[in-house]
């Protein structure tokens, strides 16, 4: 990488500010920034690095106080990934055609400039379309399709009759297709119920390393358009999301619950089944979900709800030993109160029976 600031500026549309003529060799983040680096500033908690950073130039949203020149664009960080993928390392490629080693069923439908590795294993029926590549140890069950331009890495199974679109990419370990969790107990046997449906995965969707989604019941498992899915996520059977969800970290989402379109569900929560998640809900991590979400509602907390109450229940919560001292305190001191009282009681009754004692037998006028 040897570009100037001001080619930068035009490979990502940005406006520079300062020295545009300064040579750029690398891309790193702020911290790590050397001399020569081209950085960038997307969350205005890490200000404290950009005002420490070594970085020649840095991608800003905005003018901020540096002695880098800067770069300023709509979305730094999106603008950091246009030169990373324009000057980074290559991304891992497979030679196009088939590995000798491939173990390739019948009636299997192979589309222009595909690449299959060592030792994967296409069953019958299979069809993978122009441009995709499936890395070594992959295995795709029988009759199921693979659209255009697909990467599916190293030991990714695709159980039978499942369905990806186009430029989806699966990661090593994705399990798609698994059998739902489905049993019918009778007299203390669990009796397995069979799972007949198929997973589809919509265009453009990324799955994560180590995720698993399950085969619908009957019908389909669906992974809407875009949406990107991260490592250890599991999806259960007949779950659908809509389009451009965020499905982060260790999430689990139980059976037939629904995904309207941009939910973002992060990391280690936990949703029930027969759900309803509106457009653009936010659930927050380690919250469990438990009832329907309205669309653009961000929920957080087991039971989840909505933020402002969680919030106030935490601070609630985080002060229930100062609270419960304050009681103690408040409870001895009414004791104190009582004792008192009672004294003071004791001693005016003592009083009045001196003040007026009672008329004795055979006294009188």
């Amino acid at each position: 990488m040897q570009v100037t600031v001001n080619e930068i500026a035009t490979l990502v549309g940005g406006t520079v500010v300062g020295d545009g003529a300064k040579l750029l060799t690398g891309f790193s983040g702020l911290k790590e920034a050397r001399p020569g680096d081209v950085s960038f500033l997307a969350n205005a908690k890490y200000s404290a690095d950009l005002a420490e950073t070594k970085a020649t130039a840095v991608l800003v949203a905005s003018e901020q106080p540096t002695r880098a020149v800067q770069i300023v664009v709509a979305n730094p960080d999106r603008a950091f990934g246009r030169i990373a993928t324009t000057y980074g390392a290559p991304a891992m490629t497979l030679a196009r055609g088939v590995h000798p080693t491939a173990v390739i069923g019948e009636r299997v439908k192979l589309g222009r400039d595909v690449a299959i590795g060592a030792y994967a294993v296409l069953g019958d029926g299979v069809v993978v379309g122009d441009g995709s590549t499936v890395f070594p140890q992959v295995f795709i069950g029988d009759e199921s399709v693979i659209g255009r331009d697909c990467v599916l890495y190293a030991q990714v199974a695709i159980r039978e009759r499942c369905q990806l679109g186009d430029r989806v990419i699966l990661h090593s370990g994705a399990v798609i297709g698994s059998d739902g969790f489905g049993y019918a107990t009778v007299s203390g046997v669990h009796h397995k119920i069979p799972q007949v449906g198929v997973v589809v995965v919509e265009d453009d969707v990324e799955i994560g390393a180590n995720a698993a989604i399950d085969r619908a019941r009957f019908g389909r498992t669906r992974i809407g358009k875009g949406t990107k899915i991260d490592n250890l996520v599991q999806i259960a059977h007949n779950v659908e999301t809509g389009q451009g969800c965020i499905v982060v970290a260790q999430v689990g989402i139980a059976g037939s619950t629904r995904l309207g379109n941009y939910v973002t569900l992060a990391g280690q929560c936990g949703v029930s089944g027969h759900l309803e998640i509106g457009d653009q809900a936010i659930v927050t991590g380690q919250s469990g979900v438990s009832k329907n979400v309205p669309a653009k509602a961000v929920v957080r907390g087991y039971p989840a709800q909505d933020m402002k109450t969680s919030q106030v229940q935490e601070v609630a919560v985080r002060r229930l030993p100062q609270t419960q001292e304050t009681v103690k305190q408040l409870a001895a001191r009414v004791a104190e109160l009582e004792a008192r009282l009672a004294a003071l009681i004791g001693a005016a009754q003592a009083q009045a029976r001196i003040d007026h004692p009672s008329s004795g037998p055979g006294t009188g006028g």
